[in-house]
């Protein structure tokens, strides 16, 4: 699956080009996606392929294409405080970029069926917290995973306001599947070879919309022949917050409130120079004569042998003008983490400090 948009040169460009083809529509989901560069999910020797539209597959490991997750982020209608459930989580790609949105009180929980799979998200997961500056751009609500096959969950497991299945559901499954939903809550999966958003209305009421075609692999129905017996999924407690960690969260919270009215202060109403004008050049243009003769029109463009000239000179001293008025290219300069260096700078043990930054690396 994939190919609807460009090839990128980088995880920006990637995202610009979703955003051009409106498959990232909202200021959220945009944000997610370029804070969590695609690339960091791939093994080393397939990254030059991570800011393609294309679907990756590697044994277990697999990632859909960038235009199905940013349609299923977009559909999904995400919100600080939420609970989310993944089922088949795979890498842990999406449920990072959720738990970027969702925020340090929402509830953010995946299934995935293969354990090896579940090993690698949580290494990918301990790389992006531990070295991404984007981290510090946001309070994250960090997935939980577990192994098991998501069609055994527990029947007594709590309903979520949002739920994604990444396999291909039939329509024999598609009440378990509504089932695992809060009312008011957005279940997408693809069902029946279309990525399918259901919303709950009631407790017996629901919306359905089809968003795409879409082709994934089906689900794995459970396999009961060793024991005859279900093995039950019991999906991760829904865990209270100590206050240790609620007051990192606040002194965190405060402390980027800071560093925004200091900057806004600073910068004054954010123009930090005055916008150039460029002087309009007036162009003389070749003129058409109308010459009436006998109620009859007849129409001629005059021109003087020298306007080709003139006119190619007027789009060199243009040429020449844009050049003098182009300001030089620097180069930027590289991004600061004002978070991290506020931290550092506060009069506090250094233990206290590093529980601030996470005990992030960088």
């Amino acid at each position: 699956m994939g190919g609807a948009v460009s090839a990128g040169e980088d995880n920006d460009e990637l995202i610009d080009n979703l955003k051009e083809a409106q498959y990232i529509r909202t200021e959220l989901v945009e944000q997610a996606f370029r804070a969590i560069d695609r690339a960091d999910y791939y093994l080393e020797e397939f990254k030059d392929n991570a800011y393609k539209d294309l679907a990756w597959k590697h044994g277990n490991i697999h990632l859909s294409a960038p235009c199905i997750y940013s349609e299923v982020m977009e559909a999904l209608d995400l919100q600080p405080g939420l609970s989310f459930l993944n089922l088949g989580s795979g890498t842990g790609y999406l449920s990072s970029m959720v738990g970027l949105i969702l925020g340090p009180f929402g509830v953010n929980h995946g299934v995935e069926l293969h354990s090896d799979v579940i090993e690698y998200a949580k290494q990918k997961l301990d790389f992006f917290i531990k070295t991404s500056d984007s981290f510090d751009k946001f309070e994250f609500c960090e997935p939980s995973f577990v192994t098991g096959n998501c069609l055994e969950i527990s029947p007594d497991c709590t309903q979520y306001d949002r739920v994604y299945c990444g396999a291909g559901v039939q329509k024999e499954h598609e009440d378990y599947m509504k089932n695992l939903l809060k009312v008011g809550g957005i279940l997408v999966m693809p069902l029946e070879e279309k990525l399918t958003k259901i919303t709950r209305t009631g407790p017996s009421a629901w919306e359905t919309k089809k968003i795409l075609a879409v082709s994934f692999a089906p689900l794995i129905l459970p396999n009961h022949t060793d024991s005859g017996k279900s093995r039950i999924v019991h999906l991760p407690p829904v865990a209270v917050r100590s206050l240790q960690d609620l007051a990192r969260i606040a002194i965190r919270g405060t402390i980027k409130k800071i560093i925004h009215q200091e900057a806004m202060s600073k910068n004054g109403n954010g123009l930090k120079n005055p916008p150039r004008f460029k002087r309009r050049r007036v162009r003389r243009r070749r003129m058409e004569t109308i010459v009436f003769l006998d109620k009859e029109v007849f129409a001629s463009r005059i021109s003087n042998p020298s306007d080709d000239n003139n006119n190619s000179e007027d789009l060199e001293d243009d040429r020449q003008e844009e050049e003098e008025t182009k300001p030089p290219e620097l180069k930027p300069d590289p991004p600061v983490n004002f978070l991290r260096e506020k931290v550092l700078s506060l009069p506090l043990p250094d233990p206290l400090k590093y529980y601030l930054l996470y005990y992030r690396e960088k």
